[in-house]
């Protein structure tokens, strides 16, 4: 069996197991979480969601730049009042800068210019979700009465940490 076969077997079992019934459009929870697209991190298990809690918004690094757009129709649309910024221990996004990237890219894409695009890499990851989050509450998109969060999310024992970020 191919990996898309097993994915659509897994989505039959998880339709025929799944509760009935539509959710609403906005989370119950009223929270948004930006987190990393790394595979270690199972945002229902780690945050204790159910379907329908939360808006999960996941990219490389869980970075708020890259997440404002969801983030603002999130707030302004679906009404959640709560963000959560969860970036986590080993990221793949400490171990680069843009010019590998770009140098990568270039080389695998025999040519490509990629220089343009800031992957937003970031050496230190603790002051990177005090930046993020610092992003998000200086932000004229975001509104002050926005609950915004920082933490990391340690890949070893799945324990959130908060980061101090004020």
């Amino acid at each position: 069996m191919t990996l898309v076969e097993e994915i659509l077997v897994a989505n039959a079992a998880y339709v025929n197991d799944r509760p009935k019934g539509q959710l609403p459009l906005p989370p119950a929870r009223k929270v948004a979480i930006v987190t990393c697209m790394d595979a270690r991190i199972l945002p229902a298990s780690a945050f204790g969601l159910q379907e329908g809690d939360a808006h999960v918004i996941r990219n490389a690094g869980g970075r708020t730049p890259e997440a404002l757009r969801s983030l603002v129709i999130s707030q302004q649309l679906l009404g959640t009042e709560t963000i959560i910024v969860a970036q986590h221990t080993d990221c793949g996004m400490l171990t680069f800068e843009n010019k590998d990237i770009h140098a990568v890219i270039h080389k695998n894409l025999h040519g490509a210019d990629a220089s343009h695009i800031d992957f937003l890499p970031f050496p230190n990851l603790e002051q990177n979700v005090r930046d993020d989050v610092a992003f998000l509450r200086n932000h004229e998109l975001i509104p002050k009465s926005v609950d915004i969060h920082g933490y990391v999310y340690d890949v070893a024992t799945g324990r959130l940490v908060a980061v101090d970020s004020e």
